[in-house]
């Protein structure tokens, strides 16, 4: 298991030295530049600006200082706001960002593995093709859309919960949560299904089927654990795709986490705070990817064996 670990870890070195590379080069390309202001700046003013913040050298001599700081947990400060400190924005947002999206992972995984256990339990029948139609229109329709109908259904015009904050009344986290989870949850469902009814058709579950098993010990204590294997695997992209997702819901419901940070750097071309959160994310994708590897190998020991034969 240990060598499994090194192995994912020494991995994603490359892909996060990738993503940083890309990601400094793109931001730079973009039209404008962090001191473009509606207020004209003097190009006096404006260079010694570029000088303070070492904008001025050479593109490749800027990655390899930002890099060296970076290693120390040092992402400089923000271009918006100089008196904080990229690491100090990014936690404070953390916290309601990572409470949105456990919420909405909790909303998925109830929704999501009910739905796809019923589907599997009564296949080619009403409740398969309920769910299941439910579940690619939950595919299809993405949160900017889905948000702005809940909060008319339900904020609007039925008047049952608040439409926006967050913590600040009652029932202001529900929103939000089936919005940023809803996707998720038909995702889920599918690979439940699929995943039991692969189980399902296995020669164990015939014999246990054929010594009068009852069929609630056959779903839950055999067949669920290997059924579910597939959601596990998603599990850790999922978490991370909240986490790095949720900047289009926390603008919706005007929710103050990680992701509108992300939004008003973009737009501001607040170039530390967009590298420093898109560092954060992409580390957080590992990890959440490397927790997924190693729940589904403790599912599944035959997993370890396979990836030491590749």
């Amino acid at each position: 298991m240990l060598r499994f670990i090194l192995s994912r870890l020494l991995q994603a070195i490359p892909v996060l030295l990738v993503v940083m590379v890309v990601t400094f080069v793109l931001i730079r390309q973009a039209p404008g530049g962090p001191f473009d202001t509606e207020k004209a700046v003097s190009p006096y003013v404006l260079e010694k600006l570029n000088e303070r913040y070492n904008l001025d050298a050479p593109v490749h001599e800027q990655f390899i200082d930002y890099l060296g700081n970076a290693l120390k947990g040092d992402f400089g400060p923000s271009f918006k706001y100089p008196t904080r400190s990229v690491s100090e924005m990014i936690f404070t947002g953390l916290p309601v960002t990572f409470e949105l999206a456990i919420n909405a992972i909790i909303v998925a995984l109830f929704i999501g593995i009910g739905a796809g256990l019923l589907a599997s339990l009564r296949p080619n029948t009403a409740l398969d093709y309920i769910p299941m139609s439910t579940a690619m229109v939950g595919i299809c329709m993405p949160s900017f859309l889905l948000g702005p109908l809940l909060v008319l259904l339900f904020g609007i015009w039925l008047e049952w919960l608040p439409v926006s904050g967050w913590g600040y009344s009652a029932g202001d986290k529900i929103l939000p949560s089936i919005t940023l989870g809803a996707t998720y949850a038909a995702y889920i469902a599918r690979l439940t299904r699929g995943g039991m009814l692969e189980v399902l058709l296995q020669d164990y579950i015939r014999t246990a089927r054929a010594k009068g098993t009852p069929e609630y010990k056959i779903v839950f204590k055999h067949a669920l654990r290997g059924g579910l294997l597939p959601v596990v695997s998603f599990l850790g992209p999922a978490i991370a795709g909240l986490l790095s997702g949720s900047f289009v819901v926390e603008t919706i419901f005007q929710i103050p986490g990680l992701g509108r940070f992300y939004v008003q750097a973009a737009f501001n071309r607040d170039y530390t705070m967009i590298m420093g959160t898109t560092i954060f994310f992409s580390v957080l994708i590992i990890i959440f990817n490397l927790l997924s590897d190693i729940l589904a190998v403790w599912l599944n020991p035959r997993l370890s064996y396979t990836d030491k034969s590749q």
